[in-house]
């Protein structure tokens, strides 16, 4: 499998996860031409793209969905709530409806050899998901927006190769910021964002011998940097009751604008 970040931040969303015969995206979060050049360098075009799942509707998530999808005739996968917000939101133009596939959160799919499986999570938006993705005995997932993880986060998280994890804001930064209140408490919500020390919380309860990379995604550009995700993150993992340490694993951090590292296992 390979795993590539495009674009991560809260000013747009666009994850490339393939095999040999088979490409996805998740979210279009970023213009079609954008979304078109980090494929060209990905030595992939439009036209190689077998679906796109959309996480949920915010605009950081599918700003260049139709164009994208239109012009290369691109299935769309997402749930029934996400589905009826993008046929509401007019400024992404009309989307075929034969483009939209269904789909429910725990119940696995396949897109030629890859199996998708959606699972809950909480944000302000529609019906919003997160997605893991295997591949014979190889996992991967993409898990950003969701304003506290449970149990439940936990056990859909465990066993995978490759873990993309929303690190959205340090709290202090947030608190201090020009943010309006309203807004602030929104992020720092149960349906909002993860802040750093809580993504390294997770991530210490999903480590495991197999994890092969980490990477920090949807950095926010107002109320974050990458030094300080990376830092709290590191020191949770450090702190945590379990046998490994952040030494023990590549941590990345998808950049917000440009091509991350290609991740091939």
């Amino acid at each position: 499998m390979r795993f590539c970040s495009i674009a991560s931040g809260s000013s747009g969303n666009c994850i490339y996860l393939g095999t040999d015969t088979t490409h996805v995206l998740v979210d279009v979060g970023i213009s079609g031409k954008r979304t078109e050049e980090g494929l060209n360098r990905l030595d992939l075009t439009g036209r190689d793209i077998d679906g796109v799942l959309v996480t949920h509707e915010h605009s950081d998530h599918i700003n260049g969905l139709g164009v994208f999808c239109r012009k290369n005739r691109i299935p769309i996968y997402a749930t029934a709530g996400t589905i009826e917000a993008i046929r509401q939101n007019r400024a992404l133009g009309e989307i075929p409806e034969t483009l939209f596939c269904e789909v429910r959160a725990d119940e696995s799919f396949t897109i030629k050899d890859l199996t998708v499986n959606p699972m809950q999570i909480s944000h302000d938006a529609a019906c919003p998901v997160a997605y893991r993705f295997s591949y014979g005995r190889k996992r991967a997932a993409v898990c950003t927006d969701l304003g506290y993880y449970n149990e439940y986060t936990v056990e859909c998280l465990k066993g995978m190769d490759v873990l993309l994890l929303e690190a959205n804001h340090d709290v202090n930064m947030l608190q201090v910021g020009s943010y309006p209140y309203y807004l602030k408490q929104r992020i720092l919500g149960k349906r909002g964002h993860l802040s750093n020390e809580n993504a390294g919380r997770l991530l210490a309860a999903v480590l495991h011998d197999g994890m092969k990379n980490i990477v920090l995604g949807h950095l926010s550009q107002e109320n974050n940097l990458p030094e300080l995700a990376y830092e709290a993150v590191r020191l949770e993992i450090d702190l945590a009751d379990n046998p490994y340490r952040s030494k023990d694993f590549p941590i990345r951090i998808a950049p917000r604008g440009e091509l991350g590292e290609m991740i091939t296992f």
